[in-house]
């Protein structure tokens, strides 16, 4: 466990959480278009959540996940394969964009259901990875680990109803 923090940089700090606020929002532009034509039309469970509390949600983790990223960073001196953190870090970003391009854009349910299954795993190591260099940024992971296992079950759900 590394232990030293450099003292707070506000410049770091904002630019960690716009990183995976602009993930986000590049996945709200992909889904704001289907939202209203096929995604109401799609047999959902009753579990299934409104629509209008999806927005804030993501937007709370992905401020939440840019905190976790700026605790790794600040220790980024001592880390001996920081490039390896950081493409962890970014393949999970990715990813998560990539549920919303299959699932919206082109209605791949099943496709997207293999994918955020991946997606759920790169958490999971993303998660662990950071636990190992500051244990704050670590469990910040759970509660997006825990959003997207729901996710999970949810775009399970859809794909199988539909």
């Amino acid at each position: 466990m590394i232990t030293t923090r450099k003292p707070f940089n506000f410049a770091a700090f904002f630019i960690n959480i716009l990183i995976p606020l602009c993930f986000g929002l590049i996945g709200g532009l992909i889904t704001q278009k289907t939202i209203k034509t096929w995604y109401p039309y799609l047999e959902k469970p009753s579990f299934n959540p409104p629509n209008w509390l999806f927005g804030p949600v993501w937007s709370l983790l992905f401020i939440i996940i840019g905190i976790s990223a700026y605790l790794v960073w600040s220790k980024k001196a001592e880390i001996a394969h920081f490039p390896r953190t950081v493409a962890i870090y970014f393949i999970q970003l990715i990813l998560n964009l990539c549920w919303s391009y299959l699932f919206f854009y082109h209605h791949l349910i099943g496709a997207s259901l293999i994918e955020i299954i991946a997606l759920l795993a790169a958490i999971l190591v993303n998660g662990i990875v950071f636990y190992k260099i500051d244990k704050t940024a670590g469990l910040l992971f759970i509660p997006y680990f825990l959003w997207v296992s729901f996710a999970t079950l949810l775009t399970y759900q859809i794909y199988v109803l539909n």
